[in-house]
């Protein structure tokens, strides 16, 4: 059972560090930038592969550091995600950063995560996160091609139609609930 609780976070209200600089550190920068363009990221490697060096060059809240990683470097931080080739390096990191009461992501490495990045859905406001508590990555990429060609393509004017009228609703709380349930109910009703 996966007693994963999910959360979004503002990721350019707090700051994050990537150590590895290579494809999986690329893969880590490219997720959180894909979800949130205002990321504040630090990547820390002795090398960085073009990849990564070409989609930093357009996120002005990305920095690089081009050195050995030393603890210091998780000084600022609240995220690290750790994406090297080597574990020993991940286990000492690990420990540190959560001496620090830091979150810590290791690569393909479960046991030392305090959280997972998960697959992500996104139409317009519409943000669904899918996970599989570490156990299959490829199926939640499956999950959410799925769930791409499911949802409505209109889905962003359905929430800004439903935001317009819980804003007119009158009422107490427990009214604005029921109207808006029975609300979204309708569309649900329409697709079968």
């Amino acid at each position: 059972m996966n007693h994963m609780f999910p959360i979004f976070i503002k990721m350019s209200e707090i700051s994050t560090l990537i150590v590895g600089g290579g494809n999986v550190g690329h893969e880590k920068l490219e997720a959180i930038l894909k979800n949130s363009p205002n990321a504040v990221v630090s990547v820390v490697s002795i090398d960085f592969g073009e990849a990564l060096l070409d989609l930093a060059k357009d996120f002005p809240n990305v920095t690089l550091h081009k050195k050995a990683f030393e603890f210091s470097d998780l000084d600022p931080h609240h995220i690290a995600l750790l994406a090297t080739d080597d574990y020993g390096l991940h286990v000492e990191i690990q420990k540190e950063a959560n001496k620090r009461k830091m979150l810590v992501n290791v690569a393909d490495t479960p046991d030392l995560c305090d959280f997972y990045l998960g697959s992500v859905v996104t139409r317009g406001d519409l943000k669904i996160g899918i996970s599989t508590n570490g156990k299959s990555p490829t199926l939640a990429k499956r999950m959410r091609e799925f769930l791409e060609d499911a949802l409505p393509n209109e889905t962003q004017q359905l929430l800004d139609n439903l935001r317009t009228i819980r804003d007119k609703l009158k009422g107490d709380f427990a009214f604005k609930v029921k109207k808006l349930n029975d609300i979204t109910q309708q569309v649900f009703d329409k697709k079968e």
